[in-house]
């Protein structure tokens, strides 16, 4: 392996989905807004948010399939921000670079352009595939002195973790959960976690599982499941599955209990991780730790039963190129279903 890779680890919360239809660049511009004053952006800020997302949500509106937007809040220790992502089933961009172009931007829309878009953010990444769809994001963080943009982390680093969860039709709150920690430079753990059927109750389970999965003290996957199984004690329980990546020897430990899908990605390949039968926080069997060696270049993805297994990357050409959340995105517009809660999360670019 070669030298370990400064990382750092965003805290995201999903805040709401605005399904497509007539009234979405209007909701999610309002939306957009109230989150950035909420999350401390100054109002010269909050106002290029609103306006990037107008730009995105109607480009959406006017030119998508089976479009949304999703709007949450980023943080590390010092300062929060906003995210935005975009998910649609096509007709997808045939030339993303020329689409980025400054003066380019579909007929309808506030005239500014992707590109423009991309320049307001802090961070932005798109990726799409004629024919299936695309997925945009971006992201806002208060801006330095003139405006000069300050890197999302300090030091320059970049998070290497991300993931979406969207809950079954009808609900608001999502009964999916995921959650990454950094114990030091180069270790991580990451969780993923389905709360036992789905709206308020299932969402109390998953978010007793972060809530354990930060306070324990365990370092390996083993430790940190039994301490979320005593959360869940109560609780409707769930699927839990736990991984500890060992950046500089390129080593994944992975524990799992319940229908966690797990997979180490490849270029070529992607190999599958074995969870066993149970139901954390009720009826969880003696655990079993599984070791297995990183491919380089490679990535680890997690997901709820609420994404069908069925995904193949050679149909998403070049995602493994793309930022964790842009990745966990085409994941679920790929394979999602509507009738259960979805959650997938993605960590890549640490080994």
């Amino acid at each position: 392996m070669g030298p370990v890779k400064a990382v750092e680890v965003l805290d995201c919360e999903d805040v709401s989905w605005f399904r497509d239809g007539p009234s979405l660049a209007a909701a999610a511009r309002g939306a957009a807004a109230a989150l950035a004053r909420r999350t401390g952006l100054d109002a010269h800020r909050a106002a290029e948010v609103a306006l990037a997302v107008t730009e995105a949500a109607t480009n959406v509106q006017r030119h998508a399939e089976d479009g949304a937007l999703l709007l949450r809040v980023l943080r590390d220790e010092n300062r929060a921000g906003v995210e935005f992502l975009t998910v649609d089933s096509g007709p997808g961009i045939a030339d993303v670079a020329a689409a980025l172009a400054d003066g380019t931007s579909s007929a309808g829309t506030l005239g500014i352009g992707l590109g423009a878009v991309a320049r307001l953010a802090d961070a932005f990444d798109v990726h799409s595939v004629p024919g299936r769809g695309t997925v945009m994001a971006a992201q806002f963080w208060n801006r330095g002195p003139g405006g000069k943009p300050v890197h999302p982390v300090p030091g320059g680093r970049t998070p290497v973790a991300s993931g979406v969860t969207r809950p079954i039709s009808g609900e608001l709150s999502c009964g999916d959960a995921w959650a990454v920690r950094a114990l030091d430079p180069s270790v991580l753990l990451v969780m993923m976690c389905d709360g036992l059927g789905h709206g308020p109750l299932a969402a109390l389970a998953s978010t007793t599982a972060v809530r354990a999965f930060h306070a324990t003290p365990a370092r390996d996957p083993e430790g940190v499941m039994e301490a979320v199984h005593r959360a869940l004690k109560g609780t409707r329980g769930g699927a839990v599955a736990v991984a500890r990546i060992e950046m500089d020897t390129g080593r994944l430990s992975y524990c799992g209990i319940g229908n966690i899908s797990g997979f180490i990605i490849g270029h070529d390949a992607r190999r599958a991780l074995l969870s066993a039968p149970g139901i954390v926080g009720a009826q969880m069997r003696r655990l079993r730790t599984f070791e297995e060696e990183l491919p380089p270049g490679g990535a680890l993805v997690m997901h709820s039963d609420g994404l069908t297994e069925r995904w193949d990357l050679h149909a998403l050409p070049g995602l493994l190129q793309h930022s964790p959340a842009v990745v966990a995105g085409q994941l679920l517009r790929e394979a999602g279903v509507r009738k259960d809660d979805a959650g997938v999360v993605v960590v890549k670019n640490t080994w």
